[in-house]
């Protein structure tokens, strides 16, 4: 599903599985974790409730960079992030941007299909293979 750039898949595994897989695959390809971030920790270090919610930050620069070459500012929304998250059914959810929707974001995409595209598989069959 995808809903204002936001693609949004479900998990067969809770959230932390969800990142541990998504973190291998990650690692396995070649790609660097730059950033694990335990949201519904941080909530209860401050005494608030959260679901599990957990944020990867990943990429390579090979990925990254030719789209950062054509728009710079998309730098903003680099390297990929994923989200896993728990909803209040219990069912865990995995969520990231469509690089396609990154490059409209920052102006003009045209010429660019086909780096969105190869970004957008890779992080479609990481997400995918984190998941199922």
């Amino acid at each position: 599903m995808t809903v204002n750039g936001l693609i949004t898949l479900p998990s067969a595994y809770g959230v932390k599985t969800t990142v541990d897989r998504l973190a291998s695959e990650v690692t396995a390809k070649g790609m660097t974790v730059f950033a694990r971030i335990d949201h519904a920790a941080g909530a209860k270090d401050v005494g608030l409730a959260l679901r599990p919610t957990e944020l990867l930050v990943f990429g390579s620069a090979r990925g990254g960079t030719p789209l950062m070459q054509a728009l710079q500012t998309t730098g903003i929304d680099l390297p990929l992030k994923a989200l896993a998250w728990q909803d209040a059914d219990g069912k865990c959810w995995l969520s990231y941007n469509d690089p396609a929707w990154i490059a409209q974001r920052h102006g003009d995409a045209a010429g660019l299909g086909d780096v969105t595209a190869r970004l957008e598989a890779a992080i479609s069959a990481l997400a995918k293979a984190a998941a199922a």
